[in-house]
């Protein structure tokens, strides 16, 4: 094409986006009384600047070309940092590699727009491929923690196995969300740690972590479950024991394995969490999300957990490159109350539902527990039922 035609493409690639980024989302439906969803997306890949994709010389790309495709973008951490909300999403390019970059939002439901470079995520001695899913938390030392994944081919696999990796805890820390300090990976006995939350708060003068220990990659093996471990340091973290706060359970959400999200909210009923919970389907892996809340003095130990999943895939959630997935490592509580849950869907795409602290804390103390038989499930229902039914009648509403 020529200058001038190239010119105005890539005038019409910046007013589409702009579009996008201004769009208005607006809650979808009336929700469930725990929480409502929004109508669109808060990030996907074409919310990532134009000048990320497309190389906008006209003399290198005459016939604009996008040069660096971006896949998807999901499963962001989330603070909210000089007055706005910060995601700090996974960002996957076509070659499938991951990166993290900071989107800010002064609504949090909208207008997300990514700074413009990516963050620089320095390597250790020993450089890995990929890294993901970071959890970032202010702790009580006055450092925000980035923790994510940091993957690399297994060194053991056999010969012509290109799909086992290793898994660990990458740790970083920043001052602004954009220069960080890299350092060591996490160790614990576990061979494998694909999902790592840095609790806020100093526990008897130690750094605790929640952790997903796993044998293998994919496979949680004979153990899994959250686990619960503590360190002297953050310079070179290290846990000589974990114990398990939340392990699977045959025929639930968490039968195949699970994991804390974010960071938890102290409460002043308790540590309030917000996890993933995985279960085998013929359709593959389905992954929910469920809460619970722990004791304030001991966030290791459960004080409430609902029955069943708090968020599952709805609708075109289900569809996209790991299907009928629902993940989240990244909340954020407003001054009035006010809890955003920011969500990705299919590893794709990122979400937000929106509730109170309030609200979730209902949720969480007054739902019942799971009572792990179809029998007592049913009369856990017929109670319910019963009481509704009651309700109805003294409401004069027929059924």
């Amino acid at each position: 094409m020529d200058k001038k035609r190239f010119d105005q493409k890539v005038k019409q690639l910046f007013a589409e986006h702009n579009k996008l980024i201004e769009r208005k989302n607006t809650p979808a439906g009336q929700g469930n009384g725990v929480f409502h969803r929004y109508k669109y997306p808060v990030l996907t890949a074409k919310h990532t600047p134009v000048f990320w994709r497309y190389d906008l010389n006209y003399e290198t790309n005459p016939h604009l070309m996008e040069r660096l495709g971006i896949n998807c973008v999901f499963n962001p951490g989330a603070i909210e940092f000089d007055g706005k909300i910060c995601l700090i999403a996974r960002v996957e390019g076509a070659d499938r590699k991951s990166f993290f970059a900071v989107a800010e939002s002064k609504t949090g439901i909208d207008g997300f727009k990514f700074r413009d470079y990516p963050i620089v995520m320095p390597e250790t001695a020993e450089p890995e491929t990929n890294v993901y899913d970071m959890r970032v938390v202010k702790h009580e030392d006055g450092w925000i923690y980035g923790l994510f994944c940091s993957e690399s081919k297994d060194p053991n696999a056999p010969g012509g196995d290109l799909s086992s990796a290793v898994a660990q805890c990458g740790i970083a820390r920043t001052k602004d969300l954009q220069n960080w300090q890299r350092l060591a990976d996490l160790k614990t006995p576990s061979p494998q740690q694909r999902n790592v939350v840095l609790h806020p708060e100093f526990i008897d003068g130690k750094y605790a972590f929640y952790t997903r220990p796993q044998e293998g990659f994919i496979e949680a093996g004979s153990g899994g479950g959250i686990g619960w471990g503590l360190s002297d340091t953050m310079q070179n973290a290290a846990i000589d024991e974990e114990t398990i706060v939340d392990d699977r359970r045959y025929h639930t959400i968490k039968e195949a394995k699970n994991g804390l999200g974010p960071a938890p909210i102290k409460t002043h009923a308790g540590w309030l969490h917000l996890a993933h919970g995985v279960r085998a389907c013929a359709a593959g892996l389905r992954y929910v999300l469920y809460a619970f809340l722990t004791k304030l003095d001991q966030p290791d130990k459960i004080t409430h957990q609902p029955g069943g999943y708090l968020l599952a895939p709805q609708g075109d959630e289900r569809i996209g490159d790991v299907s009928n997935v629902v993940f989240s490592n990244g909340w954020v509580t407003r001054q009035n109350g006010r809890l955003f849950i920011y969500y990705a869907s299919s590893d794709t795409r990122c979400h937000v539902a929106a509730t109170t602290v309030d609200t979730l804390l209902d949720y969480v103390m007054n739902t019942p527990a799971d009572p792990l038989r179809s029998f007592a499930s049913v009369q856990q229902r017929n109670a319910l039922i019963e009481k509704s039914l009651a309700a109805m009648k003294s409401l004069r509403i027929d059924s």
